[in-house]
């Protein structure tokens, strides 16, 4: 098991998380530009790091009639998205840890992830998008609402205290990486029309088509 899926197997952890993620500022905003950039009826998504299914929730309100993956490490975060979706059989939950090779799930219009990329080692990052990219349907896309790396030390401690945190208090977990790198990285694995679509200080929302 990784550090950070260890880390989150914590039901402190993953609670303390839950009561400070929907007051997350400006999150709503990063969330309603990738929900603009989805397929129009896209008919299968895969969420990575689902936590509680906060982000298929948003996704299911324009779109009810969506098959969605969701996976998570999190027996905490695991029993509140199968708790919230126990009567939708169209959503399927399954431990996974994201350190590790994707299962075989078949193909999605969509991949999207909130916040949970960036606890993976740098290496990982890259092959999963990789993962992602071949799972992919044609003309499909890949959003990731990321928290990214700061240029400076300056600019990460004005984050924390933006969300009101200190160095102190900062997920241990955390393995951050600048944005840029990362859209290098979707645009030579192969996506198209990549580029950060929204951006608050270290919250971006990078996205990528399928060709």
């Amino acid at each position: 098991m990784s550090r950070s899926a260890k880390e989150w197997s914590s039901s402190q952890h993953a609670l303390e998380y839950l009561n400070v993620a929907d007051n997350l500022p400006h999150r709503p905003e990063g969330e309603a530009v990738l929900i603009d950039h989805l397929p129009e009826n896209p008919k299968r998504v895969l969420d990575l790091g689902t936590g509680d299914g906060r982000l298929i929730r948003l996704i299911m309100e324009n779109n009810p009639n969506i098959e969605a993956v969701a996976l998570d490490v999190s027996p905490t975060m695991l029993k509140s998205a199968r708790d919230y979706f126990a009567n939708d059989p169209s959503i399927k939950i399954i431990e996974h840890d994201l350190s590790q090779p994707l299962p075989d799930l078949g193909y999605f219009d969509a991949v999207v992830s909130s916040f949970a990329i960036h606890h993976l080692k740098h290496e990982r990052k890259r092959e999963i998008y990789e993962e992602i990219y071949d799972i992919i349907n044609p003309t499909g896309v890949f959003c990731n609402l990321e928290h990214v790396a700061s240029p400076s030390v300056e600019l990460h401690v004005k984050f924390l205290k933006a969300i009101g945190y200190t160095p102190e208090k900062e997920d241990k977990a955390n393995r951050l990486l600048s944005m840029e790198v990362q859209l290098g990285w979707l645009r030579e694995i192969g996506f198209v029309e990549v580029d950060c679509y929204w951006k608050w200080l270290e919250m971006a929302l990078l996205v990528g088509y399928k060709a």
